[in-house]
């Protein structure tokens, strides 16, 4: 017989970085995101987990292995995406800005009423940040 989980199920998105300790670096000193935990395999990062306030990243560094093989090249097409919900958009667009980032999308206000912008972390991982915070308790957007 299966147990019913007490709690919902949590999404966490996960990265395979090149170089995790400077995917760590921006995304804890540039973002904002705060580091939990780092696990690791001699020099290499295999598991951190870093918090950016309720929510949780999972990362580490890119490996040849069962997962590495199911996520794909790390040159190959992308089409996945991470999307921030933030209170200040543009005050993390200027910081990501001096910190070299490559932007996608600049600031603009939505028909939907959100303020976005896109950049590219260190990795080319695309990021769109806006003010649309999407809460399971709510409806959607009509």
């Amino acid at each position: 017989m299966t147990k019913t989980p007490v709690e919902p199920p949590r999404l966490y998105p996960t990265l395979r970085c090149r170089d995790a300790d400077a995917m760590i670096a921006f995304l804890t000193d540039v973002v904002g995101f705060t580091l939990r935990a780092a696990y690791r395999e001699g020099a290499a990062v295999k598991h951190a987990e870093l918090a950016y306030g309720s929510s949780i990243l999972m990362l580490g560094t890119a490996r040849d292995d069962a997962y590495g093989e199911l996520a794909g090249d790390l040159d190959g097409r992308r089409t996945d995406a991470l999307y921030l919900a933030v209170a200040d958009p543009d005050a993390l667009h200027a910081k990501v800005i001096a910190a070299g980032a490559t932007i996608a999308m600049d600031p603009h206000d939505t028909d939907y009423g959100s303020r976005d912008f896109a950049f590219r972390d260190p990795e080319a991982n695309l990021w769109s940040v806006g003010t649309y915070w999407p809460s399971v308790g709510e409806p959607p957007l009509a």
